[in-house]
């Protein structure tokens, strides 16, 4: 078994050029090449990274055992069959495809070749997923907010797929049942894409999730309140601070009956390095898929089922009057 993973890069977009600065540092990867159709750009990050340019995928995938297809969304399905077809590794940026067929072809195909398809739901990596699994394990209500300033990058997708979908792949990861009902709605602002949406999803657990995504506020939040019969636990992520009211963590508070009021921060965690380690452990070592195409799937689905209660939404609100049809 090969001591270390030969990794090309496709893109050298925004997350393309975090993955290949990436690689570098990564113990037992090593960046072999990367492409992208901007000659230009890919010069620039390759320069930087310390890699040629290739030519084209073809070249690329000839060169490495895996690849982290980077690319804009609309490609990542069939950039990631083209590498899985080479025999290649990949690890694909989220979302996973652009529909369920796509992504169940996938799944299938991964499990066909037996290589792995690593999907980048970044958070599960993350200190803060870390810190909410160990304290809480049977929610009851989950509110999740992740709202920032508008940028160009990423509005070629929905805030769904943009941005909500990391929340919608956490909340999944922690609730662990099927979905039962969304009822959703939302709004294209400034580009041609639903920039603000809210969605509130209850799963056949009898859990209720409610999740807000914007890409135009005037601030950046990213924060996670949960509720169960363990405790009520508010996570703070840009702050990297966590509360916990329970039973069974942290000091006393007078006068509530043996509740105790835990209060914990973290420091700067790389997850992008946990992810391509994980990556590696996965290819070279036969570890578990920490976020498989499985679990890619399953994100799609919800994000998809976000976007249809979307579109049932706006349907009311144009047959009441309430919106202009368009």
């Amino acid at each position: 078994m090969a001591e270390t993973l030969k990794v090309g890069v496709i893109g050298a977009g925004h997350f393309g050029r975090f993955h290949a600065l990436k690689v570098r540092h990564v113990a037992r990867e090593t960046l072999v090449g990367l492409f992208d159709p901007d000659n230009k750009r890919a010069a620039l990050v390759a320069k930087e990274a310390g890699c040629p340019v290739m030519q084209d995928v073809d070249t690329l995938l000839a060169a490495c055992d895996a690849v982290v297809v980077a690319a804009p969304a609309e490609f990542h399905f069939e950039l990631a069959v083209q590498a899985l077809r080479a025999g290649k590794h990949v690890l694909v940026e989220k979302p996973i495809a652009a529909t369920l067929e796509q992504a169940d072809f996938l799944v299938t195909l991964a499990h066909e070749s037996g290589l792995v398809c690593q999907v980048g739901h970044l958070l599960r990596y993350s200190a803060e997923h870390d810190a909410i699994t160990q304290r809480i394990t049977r929610p009851l209500y989950i509110e999740a907010t992740r709202i920032a300033p508008y940028k160009p990058r990423g509005t070629d997708v929905s805030v769904i797929l943009d941005l909500m979908i990391h929340d919608l792949d956490l909340v999944l990861a922690i609730v662990d049942s099927p979905i039962a009902q969304v009822d959703a709605l939302g709004a294209a602002v400034s580009s041609a894409h639903e920039d603000i949406a809210n969605a509130r999803v209850r799963f056949e657990n009898g859990c209720v999730a409610t999740i807000t995504a914007s890409r135009i506020s005037l601030k950046t939040e990213r924060r996670m309140r949960l509720f169960s019969e363990e405790g009520y636990l508010s996570a703070d992520f840009v702050k990297r601070e966590l509360t916990m009211i329970g039973r069974d963590r942290g000091l006393p508070l007078p006068g509530t009956g043996g509740f105790r009021r835990e209060h914990i921060t973290w420091k700067e965690h790389d997850s992008l390095m946990a992810e391509h380690e994980a990556f590696v452990a996965a290819c070279l070592d036969g570890a578990p898929v920490v976020v498989d195409a499985n679990a890619g799937r399953r994100a799609l689905a919800a994000a998809l089922a976000v976007a249809d209660g979307i579109a049932e939404s706006r349907r009311r609100m144009e047959l009441s009057g309430l919106i202009q049809a368009e």
